[in-house]
């Protein structure tokens, strides 16, 4: 399958995951940072959390992993939590900046 379209259906799954405390998927809410699939269908994400102290720090990381691992095949998946840059609401698409009143 083409890396783009692994990609694609990748975002569209990390879409259907939600931040337990804010009313909005990860992806728009500006958590995903990077989607990369390479030539031999692995997959690796770059990802932050609102906070390091995020109460769904170990949970939330390991949901997008096994999420993405029953996506027909990719092979291998790995997660990276990364808090550099440090998250803020300025990474929010517009769409989740609108559903939380910030616009």
């Amino acid at each position: 399958m083409d890396k783009k379209i692994f990609e694609d259906s990748i975002i569209n799954v990390i879409k259907t995951i939600f931040d337990p405390e804010i009313p909005v998927n990860i992806y728009e809410l500006g958590l995903i940072y990077d989607v990369r699939v390479d030539d031999d269908s692995n997959a690796e994400v770059d990802m932050t959390l609102t906070t390091p102290n995020c109460p769904v720090a170990e949970s939330l990381p390991q949901e997008v992993k096994q999420k993405i691992e029953l996506i027909a095949g990719i092979k291998k998946v790995e997660v990276n939590l990364l808090f550099d840059p440090p998250w803020d609401k300025d990474m929010m698409s517009e769409e989740a900046r609108f559903e939380l009143g910030f616009m």
